[in-house]
């Protein structure tokens, strides 16, 4: 049975409004971490923890009205897709003391920590349901990634979680996924799935693996909506060298809060894309400008965006984030070798 005080701990001061001294603040000790493997109770929703109210009748209502309009680019938005990223390349070499990531599109990265190589939302497919085939290929062929210690989940959206992906891995793979989702990786016969609520965490080999909040949600069909939770996780190797990959999320005080339990971030892998219309998209995606004030918030030391250049989700036309991330990183007069933006197939060694 899970702990009640697992299911929403109280959240630290918020940086944003606390009063400031010039005292630095005490990081929030993390929890001992959870055993892997652990087979667990959860509520039977987590509706609770949406930051904001998921759309009515109303924005359903004008997404009918708008049509087409409203979910994916016209042609003039389009006909950039040849402009889009694409540099696949080799995979940099990796020991215990490697920190490197590259990007196989959309929200699916290789990421090498501590000795192991993790897959973030792994969906190697070309196409995925309810959305067109994807505008570039995946940037690391199946057959070149390296054996595959541990997959982390995101959340279960049909872009995130790819059935077809995840059976070409062996069963054994140890999987981290939130609270509730275990039980869809589990009736696939995975053997090692580690489910987590917020600020939990646990260690693989030597390498923790922090689940943190979102501002998202969940559904998979028709009658699972919030049935599972959401959220990014937090790699930390033990150089205590971190890597945070945010998953989905829209804009809000969670970032904060992330920058409390894990202070010195070296790396934030965040969202850029499928952020238009904002009436339809705000409350679950960051466009590049919010993204910018979310890595501010972390106080991370370099940040990679993803969740753009790969599936057509939204109605931004498809250069659009990469050029706005741009202007806004200069606006806030970022240096610009703290900005990785990767081509997609790109590698990056910290």
């Amino acid at each position: 049975m899970t702990d009640p005080t697992h299911a929403d701990p109280p959240p630290p001061a918020d940086p944003a409004t606390a009063p400031h001294h010039g005292a630095p603040v005490a990081p929030v000790p993390r929890p001992a971490p959870r055993p892997l493997g652990e087979v667990r109770r959860w509520p039977r929703s987590f509706a609770g923890r949406l930051t904001a109210p998921l759309p009515g009748v109303r924005a359903f209502a004008r997404l009918a009205r708008e049509g087409a309009a409203a979910v994916r680019p016209g042609a003039d938005g389009l006909r950039d897709v040849p402009k889009l990223p694409f540099a696949p390349g080799p995979l940099p070499p990796a020991d215990p003391d490697t920190l490197a990531v590259t990007w196989a599109g959309h929200a699916s990265w290789i990421v090498r920590v501590g000795g192991l190589t993790v897959l973030t939302d792994p969906v190697w497919s070309r196409r995925i349901l309810g959305t067109p085939a994807r505008v570039t290929p995946v940037g690391v062929r199946w057959e070149d990634v390296p054996p595959v210690d541990a997959v982390v989940i995101s959340h279960n959206h049909y872009d995130h979680v790819d059935a077809p992906t995840l059976r070409r891995l062996p069963r054994s793979t140890p999987v981290f996924v939130p609270a509730g989702l275990g039980r869809w990786f589990r009736h696939r016969r995975f053997s090692t799935v580690t489910e987590l609520d917020w600020w939990e965490g646990a260690e693989l080999h030597g390498v923790r693996f922090d689940f943190v909040p979102a501002h998202h949600w969940s559904k998979r069909g028709l009658t699972d909506t919030c049935r599972t939770l959401w959220g990014g996780w937090v790699l930390t190797d033990r150089r205590d060298r971190s890597v945070y990959f945010a998953g989905d999320t829209g804009y809000g005080h969670w970032f904060r809060r992330i920058a409390d339990r894990h202070p010195g971030i070296d790396l934030a892998l965040l969202p850029i894309g499928a952020y238009a219309p904002r009436w339809w998209l705000g409350d679950v995606h960051t466009d590049p400008e919010e993204a910018v004030r979310a890595f501010r918030d972390l106080g991370a030391r370099a940040m990679a965006p993803m969740h753009w250049a790969t599936f057509v989700l939204s109605s931004e036309p498809v250069m659009e984030p990469l050029t706005r991330l741009l202007a806004a990183w200069e606006a806030a007069g970022l240096p610009r070798e703290r900005l990785w933006d990767l081509a997609v197939g790109e590698s990056r060694v910290l």
